[in-house]
């Protein structure tokens, strides 16, 4: 539901990212990231030499598609940087930070440096700053706790760029470009939910799949679990869930405070069966990863069986 995906294989150094098969909108966002990376610095303006790699920081809450926009920029760009594309998550799952000595050290192994055993975070930082120097790399900082991890894993290589994901701005960094996501368009939205329910059922009620895009407020996340729950229901009508979540929606209603994504996943929550509700509830306690069946039934205290049928259920939405 979310644009953040576990990767267990910590930094990464790949010469072409994976094509994004399923991106879609933010054609004025990545023209402006686009057009950031050409952009005079502050360094270039007064007649130096910039000493860094530009920063360009992509912001929004999660399930924003921020993740996704950073790939697809990357996929744009990355033949402009010969040496490759590094990528590393600087957040666990659960929103602890990562220390940036171990980015560090993954970053190195990544560029097949070694990382003396035992080294301070101040040697590996240099280390890795002295490993980027003279190269043309990209650099993408998945899901940033703040500034001063960016910035500790900044090259000093003007040739080097770096793209940040981030839940908001980067204060203390200088120069940083930044783009705040909101919502996708109209457009775009629909074209989310028709990925999930075909196209029979927009096309023969355009209006109520803009109303629904309209109540979900573009958000990629929760468009994606309306389209899911609307998927795993054939009979049901977009009309009626669009009508239901502007309802919720509606001052003094039990969700009007909630975003959007609360509200259809509200939604999804009270037209589950009772053991898939309590193991959809439960799930928040599993530890990082995917989720089987045996982990899901313990959990709940439930047979294997039950716990498939409800994880079934999970991935139809």
């Amino acid at each position: 539901m979310t644009d953040q995906a576990v990767d267990t294989d910590g930094g990464r150094l790949s010469a072409h990212p994976a094509a994004a098969d399923h991106f879609l909108g933010r054609t004025r966002e990545l023209k402006g990231l686009r057009a950031d990376i050409e952009r005079a610095g502050l360094d270039t303006l007064s007649g130096r030499k910039a000493p860094r790699a530009r920063v360009l920081l992509i912001a929004g809450r999660p399930g924003s598609g921020r993740t996704a926009l950073a790939e697809e920029l990357v996929r744009k760009v990355a033949e402009r940087y010969p040496d490759g594309v590094l990528r590393a998550r600087l957040s666990e799952p659960d929103g602890t930070p990562v220390p940036i000595e171990r980015t560090a050290r993954e970053l190195l192994a990544a560029l097949e440096v070694q990382a003396p055993a035992g080294a301070a975070e101040d040697d590996l930082t240099e280390k890795l700053r002295a490993a980027l120097a003279g190269r043309r790399v990209l650099l993408l900082l998945d899901d940033a706790a703040g500034a001063e991890q960016v910035d500790a894993l900044l090259p000093d290589a003007p040739d080097c760029l770096v793209v940040a994901v981030s839940g908001g701005p980067l204060t203390g960094i200088a120069d940083v470009r930044p783009c705040t996501l909101g919502g996708l368009d109209t457009k775009s939205a629909v074209e989310l939910l028709t990925r999930y329910t075909g196209s029979v059922r927009i096309t023969v009620d355009p209006r109520s799949a803009e109303s629904l895009a309209e109540a979900c407020q573009g958000h990629p996340a929760a468009l994606t679990l309306a389209g899911g729950w609307l998927a795993s229901r054939p009979q049901a009508a977009v009309s009626d869930l669009a009508k239901r979540m502007h309802t919720d929606a509606a001052p003094g209603a039990e969700g009007a405070d909630s975003t959007p994504l609360a509200r259809v996943f509200r939604l999804v929550h009270d037209q589950l069966a009772g053991p898939a509700a309590r193991i959809l509830r439960l799930l928040s306690l599993a530890p990082a990863g995917l989720i089987d069946p045996h982990t899901a039934s313990a959990l709940a205290g439930c047979s294997v069986g039950a716990a498939r049928a409800a994880l079934d259920e999970f991935v139809l939405l």
